[in-house]
C-alpha cells in the first residue's frame, strides 16, 4: 500500500528542504571564507579554486596544465643546454663552456631550495632535472677540457660514481625532488661494469663487477622508501645478477678441470647468497628470488663435481645438487624461501627428465624399423644419443625425488597426487629406456617392454595397489578434504558410480574407488567432486603408459617368427585380462587393443602358413565375425559397440590385401557384407551396419562379375533386382516410413551401375539405349511416386549415358571450334549465372525441399 502525500503537503517539505540546504550552504561558506583569511595571514598555501557548479567541466586541469608546460619548458633547456655544449659557441672553447656550464648547473641546482619554499614544487622538479643534466654535461666538458688524453671507459666510470653519489646526497638533502635519486640508482649501475672493462679484465672480472652492482641495488630495492627507488633497484638487480648467473653458468659448463671449475662455482655461491639473502628479507619476493638463488646453487656445486666424473655421468651430478637442497629445504626457514628452493630443485629435475626424453622416444620408436624387413632380424639403431647410458639413472632419480618431496618437504609446489602421477610416469621411462641405454638385446629387450606394459595395466585395473607397494604413499589420504566436511573415511561413505560409466580405474565406484574417492557431500556441485579424483588420475596415467610400451613390444616382436607369436600373445593375454577385471576406460581401451593384437596374430599365422596377400585378406574376416558374435553377447554392454568398431576397422585392410586377386576380393566383400547384415538384425538393430550390408552386397556382386569376365552383366544382376524390389514393395506396404533408400536402392543399383560401366566400354548403340529407356522409367516413376532412390538413381544413370553418347560429338565439336570460342563460352556462362545467382539459388533450394519431403 503506498501512501500518496496531497500536493499541499509535499510542497511545504519540498521548502523546508530547500531551506535546510541554503542555510548549510551558508554555513560552509563562511567558513571557506575564513580558512582563506587565515591562509592569506600565514602568507603561504596554494591560490583558492573558485567553487564551480556541478556541471561546469575542464578538459585539462591547472594542475595538469602546469606540468606539461614546465616539462615542455625543462626539455627544450636541456637541448639548447646540449647543443650549446657540443655544437655552439666553438669560439669560446670547451673550457669557456666548462665554465659556463659550471655556474649555469650550481644555478640550476640551488634554484629548487627556493622555489620549494615558495612552494612551487613542480616548477621545482623541472629545474631540478635541468640541473642534474646540466651535470652531465659538465662531466662530459671537464673530459674535454681538462682531461683529453684520459681512457673514455675509465672516465666514464669515475664520472659515473661520482655522479651518482653527488645525486645521492643531492636527492637526500633536498627530499621533496622525486628525480635526484631514481637518477642516482640509474647512473650507479654504470661505475663497476665500466671499471672491470678499463682495467681489461676478462668475463670473471666483468661477472664479478655486476654482481656486486647487484648486491648494491639489492641493498638499496630493501631499504628505500620510494616506489620509483624500489622498482629501478630491482630492474637493475635483475639485469646485473642476470648477466653474472649467465655468465657464471656458462664458465661453470665450460671448465674442463675443477680448478677451473673453482671460481665460476664462488662467482655461482655468492649470487646465491645475494639473492638468498634478498629472500630473507623480502617475503613478497621470497620465492622467486630463492629459487635463483638454489638454480644457482646448483649449478656451482654440480659444475664443479662434473669435473670429478666421466662426461656421461655430469647430468646425474646435478641431480645429485639438486637432491641435496631439496634435503637442505627442512631447515628452519620462511616459508616463500623453502618454497623456492624447492621450486629450484624441481627446475633441475625438470631439465634432467627433459634431457633424457629423446632416449626414451628412441626406445618406444626404434622398433618401427622392423617394419621394412618383417622377421628380418632385430633392427640396428643407427642413431646414438649422447649420455644414454646414464637416462635410466636420471630418470630413476627423479623418480625418487619426486616419491619423496611431498612427503618431506612442506612447502613442495607440486601438488602430492601431481607428483605421484608424474613419478609413475617417470618409473615407466626409467624401465623402457634401459634395453636402449644397456644395448640389450631383442630377448630381454622384448620381455623389458612387455613387463613395463604389464605393469602400467596392473595399475590401471587396480590403481590402489600403488599404496601397498609404497605404503608411505599412501593412496588413500589423497582425497582432498571437503571445505563443508570431515575427509573420506571419516564420517562419509565413498560416492558410487556405475561399474561402466566411471573413468580410468573404475574411479569411486570400483573396489579400489573407495580408497580414494572423494566425499559425499549430498550436493551436485560440491568442491570436494570438482576436484580430481586421485585413484583415477594414477588409473589414467598407468594406462596412457601401458599403450605406447605395448605399441613398441608389437613392433619390436616382428624382427623374428617367435618373437612375433611371443610378444603378441602375451599382449592379447594382457588385454583380455585387464578387460576382464578392470572398469570404465580401462575395459574399454583393452578390450579394443586384444581386438587389434588378436587381428595381428590372425595375419601373422596366415603369414607363416605361407598363404599369400589375398589368402590373409581373408583369413582377416575372421577378426570382425568374432566382434560381432562379441558384441551380441554383450548386448548393450558399454564395451560392446568399441570392440565391434575396432573389429569393423580390419575390414578395409582385409580388402586392400585382397585387392590384387578379384575373385577373393569379391568373396572378401560378400563375407563382410555377412557380418554386418548379422549385426544389423540384432535386438539392438545398428542401422549404419544395415547400409554398410547393403553395399558390400552389391559391390561383391560388381567385383564378382568383373572377376568372371561376364559381358552381359543383365543376366546375373536381373535375377537380383527384381526380388529385391518385390521384397522392398513388402517392406514399405508394411512400413510405410521406411526410406525407398533401404527398399529400393540396392536392387536398383545392382543393376543399373554395372549395365552403366558396361555400356560406357560398349561401342554399340542398342545397350546404351535400352539402358537409357530403362533409367528414364525409373526416374519418372521415382517422380509419380514421389520416391527419392528411383529418382536419383535413374536420373544420374540417364544423364551418364547421353553424356556416354554425346562425348564424341562434343569433342569434334570442339576440335572444330576457334580456341578462343570456348573461353569465350564459359565467361558468358559465369556472367548469366552471376546475374541470376539469386533466382539458381531459391531453384536450387527448392530442389532439396522436393527431395527432401521424398521418401
Amino acid at each position: 500500500m503506498e501512501n500518496v502525500l496531497p500536493p499541499a503537503e509535499e510542497l511545504r517539505l519540498i521548502d523546508r528542504e530547500l531551506v535546510q540546504l541554503d542555510a548549510r550552504r551558508a554555513q560552509l561558506m563562511h567558513r571557506r571564507a575564513w580558512v582563506l583569511t587565515a591562509l592569506r595571514a600565514a602568507g603561504a598555501g596554494p591560490a583558492p579554486v573558485p567553487a564551480r557548479s556541478p556541471g561546469a567541466a575542464a578538459e585539462t586541469s591547472p594542475p595538469s596544465a602546469q606540468n606539461i608546460l614546465l616539462t615542455l619548458g625543462g626539455i627544450l633547456l636541456t637541448i639548447a643546454a646540449v647543443a650549446f655544449t657540443l655544437v655552439s659557441w666553438g669560439h669560446m672553447g670547451i673550457g669557456g663552456r666548462a665554465v659556463v656550464l659550471g655556474a649555469v648547473s650550481m644555478t640550476a641546482l640551488g634554484a629548487p631550495l627556493l622555489l620549494l619554499r615558495r612552494r612551487l614544487v613542480s616548477t621545482a622538479e623541472s629545474v631540478a632535472a635541468l640541473g642534474l643534466v646540466l651535470t652531465v654535461l659538465d662531466a662530459y666538458a671537464l673530459k674535454r677540457a681538462v682531461l683529453p688524453g684520459t681512457d673514455a671507459v675509465a672516465y666514464t666510470a669515475v664520472a659515473a660514481g661520482v655522479l651518482a653519489a653527488a645525486w645521492a646526497a643531492y636527492g637526500r638533502a633536498v627530499g621533496r625532488l622525486r628525480l635526484p635519486l631514481p637518477g642516482a640508482v640509474v647512473a650507479g649501475q654504470l661505475p663497476l661494469p665500466l671499471w672491470a672493462l678499463s682495467a681489461g679484465g676478462g668475463p670473471e672480472v666483468t661477472a664479478w663487477a655486476t654482481l656486486a652492482t647487484a648486491g648494491l641495488d639489492v641493498a638499496i630495492a630493501l631499504v628505500a622508501r620510494r616506489t620509483a627507488v624500489r622498482a629501478l633497484a630491482v630492474t637493475g638487480a635483475v639485469v646485473t645478477g642476470g648477466w653474472s648467473l649467465l655468465t657464471g653458468g656458462w664458465l661453470s659448463v665450460s671448465a674442463g678441470s675443477p680448478a677451473a671449475s673453482a671460481e665460476p662455482a664462488l662467482l655461482l655461491l655468492a649470487a646465491a647468497a645475494v639473492s638468498l639473502g634478498a629472500a630473507w628479507r623480502a617475503p613478497a619476493a621470497a620465492a622467486a628470488t630463492a629459487t635463483v638463488g638454489g638454480v644457482a646453487t646448483v649449478a656451482a656445486t654440480g659444475g664443479v663435481l662434473r669435473t670429478l666424473v666421466p662426461a656421461e655421468w655430469a647430468v646425474p651430478a646435478y641431480l645429485l645438487c639438486a637432491a641435496a637442497l631439496l634435503g637442505a629445504v627442512r631447515v628452519r626457514a620462511p616459508r616463500g624461501v623453502l618454497t623456492g628452493l624447492a621450486a629450484a630443485s624441481g627446475l633441475v629435475q625438470l631439465a634432467a627428465a627433459l634431457w633424457a626424453a629423446p632416449v626414451v622416444l628412441l626406445a618406444l620408436t626404434g622398433p618401427a624399423a622392423t617394419l621394412e624387413d618383417v622377421w628380418d632380424g632385430p633392427p640396428v639403431q643407427d642413431v646414438v644419443l649422447p649420455g644414454a647410458v646414464t637416462a635410466p639413472v636420471v630418470l630413476a632419480s627423479v623418480t625418487v625425488v619426486l616419491w619423496a618431496a611431498p612427503r618431506l618437504v612442506p612447502a613442495a609446489p607440486l601438488p602430492r597426487p601431481a607428483a605421484e602421477c608424474t613419478a609413475l610416469a617417470l618409473t615407466w621411462s626409467a624401465v623402457v629406456a634401459g634395453p636402449a641405454a644397456l644395448s640389450l638385446p631383442l630377448g630381454p629387450t622384448l620381455a623389458v617392454q612387455l613387463a613395463a606394459t604389464a605393469a602400467a595395466l596392473v595399475l590401471a585395473v587396480r590403481p590402489s595397489l600403488l599404496a601397498a607397494l609404497l605404503p608411505a604413499a599412501g593412496v588413500a589420504a589423497w582425497s582432498p578434504p571437503s571445505p563443508t566436511g570431515p575427509p573420506a573415511g571419516e564420517g562419509h561413505a565413498p560416492d558410487r558410480a556405475s561399474d561402466d560409466t566411471a573413468g580410468p580405474g573404475g574411479g569411486t565406484g570400483s573396489p579400489d574407488g573407495a580408497t580414494g574417492g572423494a566425499p559425499a557431500t549430498g550436493r551436485p556441485d560440491s568442491p570436494s567432486r570438482a576436484a580430481v579424483d586421485p585413484v583415477r588420475a594414477v588409473a589414467g596415467t598407468a594406462l596412457v603408459c601401458a599403450l605406447p610400451s605395448a605399441a613398441s613390444a608389437a613392433l619390436l616382436g616382428l624382427a623374428t617368427r617367435p618373437a612375433t607369436f611371443s610378444a603378441l600373445g602375451v599382449l592379447v593375454a594382457l588385454g583380455v585380462a585387464a578387460a576382464t577385471a578392470g572398469r570404465g576406460l580401462v575395459r574399454i581401451v583393452a578390450a579394443c587393443a586384444a581386438v587389434v593384437g588378436t587381428t595381428g596374430l590372425v595375419a601373422a599365422t596366415a603369414a607363416a602358413a605361407g598363404l599369400p596377400g589375398h589368402r590373409i585378406g581373408l583369413a582377416l574376416l575372421a577378426v570382425p565375425a568374432a566382434a560381432a558374435l562379441l558384441g551380441a553377447r554383450l548386448g548393450r554392454h558399454p564395451v560392446a559397440l568399441p570392440v565391434e568398431a575396432t573389429g569393423a576397422a580390419v575390414v578395409p585392410i582385409a580388402v586392400a590385401l585382397a585387392v590384387p586377386h578379384p575373385p577373393t576380393l569379391a568373396l572378401v566383400l560378400a563375407l563382410a557384407g555377412v557380418v554386418a547384415a548379422g549385426t544389423a538384425v540384432r535386438a539392438e538393430r545398428r542401422p549404419l551396419a544395415g547400409y554398410a550390408a547393403a553395399v558390400l552386397f552389391v559391390a561383391a556382386s560388381w567385383v564378382r562379375l568383373a572377376a568372371s569376365g561376364v559381358a552381359v552383366p543383365e543376366a546375373y544382376t536381373l535375377p537380383v533386382t527384381v526380388p529385391a524390389l518385390a521384397v522392398g514393395l513388402l517392406r514399405r506396404r508394411r512400413d510405410p516410413s521406411a526410406s525407398s533408400w533401404v527398399a529400393y536402392g540396392p536392387g536398383l543399383a545392382a543393376t543399373l551401375v554395372p549395365s552403366l560401366l558396361a555400356a560406357w566400354g560398349d561401342p554399340d548403340w542398342p545397350r546404351p539405349l535400352l539402358l537409357g529407356l530403362a533409367a528414364l522409367g525409373v526416374t519418372l516413376a521415382g517422380a509419380r511416386l514421389r520416391l527419392r532412390a528411383p529418382l536419383v538413381l535413374g536420373g544420374l544413370t540417364v544423364a551418364l549415358v547421353a553424356l556416354h553418347e554425346l562425348a564424341p560429338y562434343v569433342v569434334q565439336v570442339v576440335d572444330a571450334l576457334p580456341r578462343w570460342l570456348p573461353p569465350a563460352l564459359a565467361g558468358l556462362l559465369l556472367l548469366a549465372v552471376g546475374a541470376t545467382y539469386e533466382q539458381r539459388l531459391r531453384d536450387a533450394r527448392r530442389l532439396r525441399e522436393t527431395l527432401g519431403r521424398m521418401r
